[in-house]
């Protein structure tokens, strides 16, 4: 068995190449990278302020994506109508403020069934498989299986974000029983947020997830381990 899907997120390739308004790096050739070197499935979150990943990215990835699409978005009219017309293989629900940097918690899919369920089979009747990004609560993964997701995707943050071995364990321990809970209840898990090279590994040892969404730390280490052949080339260009 190869081990857990993995499912890239570029988003950060498109925050660089906003920060400068240019054309590069384009994050769909970067999906087209990530793929070619194994990736199982591309992730991008389409935000309400477009702040990286734009709808052009996401029309085009559709088209060259060879795995899966997973697209992360907010549970609105806007969003549901834009997955509708593209067709990703996935849609994740996520919460989503202007005002944050990054997700910052769990969707509370218990807070809000009705409208969810309404959503969630929305997507699905237009062929599209729906997963909830919530945070490791049994009344959170009970409550996306009321609204009929196929799929969550347990929130890493705390346990990433750990500042002593006793806590980090006791986040552990968490996110553990929740992806059992998941599993009992029929339900597809996966995890992210904040996972990186140092911490990732006692998460993917977690027999009942089955799927890891990593973006910033991939890109980050990308970024480290090819400066110094871009520099390379720049110097022949230049010498």
């Amino acid at each position: 068995m190869f081990g857990k899907r993995l499912g890239v997120n570029v988003d950060h390739a498109a925050t660089i190449r906003n920060a400068r308004d240019t054309m590069y790096p384009d994050p769909v050739f970067v999906a087209m990278l990530a793929e070619r070197a194994g990736a199982h499935q591309i992730t991008i979150h389409l935000r309400e302020d477009r702040r990286h990943i734009v709808d052009r990215d996401l029309q085009l990835m559709r088209e060259t994506v060879q795995t899966l699409l997973n697209l992360e978005m907010a549970a609105t009219d806007e969003m549901v109508g834009i997955a509708v017309e593209i067709g990703p293989d996935r849609v994740t629900l996520v919460p989503e403020r202007r005002e944050e940097r990054t997700t910052e918690g769990g969707l509370d899919v218990a807070g809000q069934q009705v409208r969810l369920k309404a959503i969630v089979a929305a997507l699905q009747k237009a062929g599209i498989a729906v997963s909830m990004f919530i945070e490791p609560a049994a009344k959170q993964i009970r409550a996306s299986h009321e609204v009929g997701a196929d799929a969550i995707e347990l929130h890493t943050g705390r346990y990433c974000d750990a500042t002593t071995e006793d806590e980090r364990n006791l986040e552990f321990e968490a996110i553990e029983e929740a992806a059992r809970l998941g599993v009992e209840m029929g339900l597809e898990v996966a995890a992210g947020h904040g996972l990186d090279y140092s911490n990732v590994g006692p998460i993917a040892a977690i027999e009942e997830i089955e799927e890891l969404n990593i973006g910033h730390s991939i890109i980050a280490r990308a970024i480290l381990r090819g400066i110094e052949e871009a520099v390379e080339e720049m110097l022949q260009l230049t010498s």
